[in-house]
């Protein structure tokens, strides 16, 4: 008997593609080869050679490495080198395997080379598969901060499989839970009592409606970000040393903090940022030793900080970016986050 499916649109008119989740689902790459048409592929994968399934057509396998470290442009010039030296083409595609990190890296590289060719993702982390390989965002790293030279390129599908979660260690498990949690205060509802796969298709459902709407984040797409302000912040200022869905489960926990200051939000609403974040067991206050002076510098540097600093914060209407917050009130709210 097959093993059961889903499959999520993310509609964009000719550029439509679909999402495929489920165990096993890896499989259908040869079917989604030759459905894109190309000729030969390049795949370039963090994870061991026998995760790829043969696709079909003739192929250059290149190792990549997970990790911010080497989510750079220096990355990027190297891969479009090696797609160079294999003469891959408009007509040919490029295959990423490996968690977020490497879906950015390889999604810009392929934005960038002969300005833009296809390019499939099988995302094997669960953060990779909840949030970073779906919606066309690609970007890498600068010192001066994190996903400040990027590119919006849709891929031409998305394979979910989750038989490659059956590996990850707990941290990356907690690292994914970060971005699931946030969705519940961004329209997904509660999915604590769903099963994996449904969590995994609730989340990508739900960020699959927002991209079709706002595809360039002129808008609705800025809620994907919350809790991604202080997030991003803690990152850069741990050196990556909290990893990036922890820093949104804090993140998550601040913003609910930063809403019922600011009174948009009652006492009870703010709590229950605490209560989801907590539930799947990810940490909810700084890291010891932040500095807030610190985070809100760094904070100041967010691509959606236009106006002054920026959240995307709960209110009467919903998630919405929110600008020219008080530093005050942000770093009283901060010192409320020490552990």
């Amino acid at each position: 008997m097959a093993k059961a499916h889903r499959r999520i649109e993310v509609p964009l008119g000719e550029r439509t593609y679909s999402v495929r989740i489920g165990p096993g689902v890896r499989h259908t790459l040869p079917e989604v080869v030759a459905e894109v048409g190309a000729a030969r592929v390049v795949v370039v994968s963090a994870r061991p050679g026998h995760w790829v399934p043969d696709p079909g057509v003739p192929a250059l396998t290149l190792s990549a490495k997970d990790g911010e470290d080497d989510k750079t442009l220096a990355t990027v010039e190297e891969l479009c080198r090696r797609f160079a030296e294999f003469g891959l083409n408009r007509t040919d595609a490029v295959i990423s395997c490996g968690g977020g990190t490497t879906t950015d890296s390889v999604g810009l590289a392929a934005a960038l080379y002969h300005r833009g060719v296809p390019v499939i993702h099988l995302p094997t982390s669960l953060l990779a598969q909840v949030d970073a390989s779906v919606g066309g965002k690609t970007a890498v790293n600068l010192p001066h901060g994190k996903n400040l030279v990027g590119a919006y390129w849709q891929p031409k599908a998305v394979l979910c499989d989750t038989d490659y979660l059956d590996t990850l260690p707990s941290r990356e498990w907690l690292n994914g839970y970060g971005e699931i949690a946030r969705c519940h205060f961004i329209g997904a509802g509660d999915l604590r009592g769903l099963a994996l796969q449904e969590q995994i298709a609730a989340s990508v459902q739900l960020k699959a409606s927002i991209v079709s709407a706002d595809e360039r984040d002129s808008g609705l797409r800025h809620i994907l970000n919350y809790g991604h302000t202080l997030g991003h912040a803690l990152e850069r200022a741990t050196d990556y040393a909290v990893r990036h869905g922890e820093a949104v489960a804090i993140g998550t926990v601040f913003a609910g903090r930063l809403a019922g200051a600011l009174g948009r939000i009652d006492e009870a609403r703010a709590a229950e940022h605490l209560d989801v974040v907590r539930s799947y067991s990810l940490p909810t206050t700084l890291p010891p030793g932040q500095d807030p002076e610190r985070l809100i510098a760094l904070m100041r540097l967010d691509k959606k900080a236009t106006a002054g600093l920026s959240f995307v914060l709960d209110g009467p209407r919903g998630p919405e970016l929110t600008h020219n917050i008080s530093e005050d009130v942000v770093a009283r709210t901060l010192v409320t986050m020490t552990p």
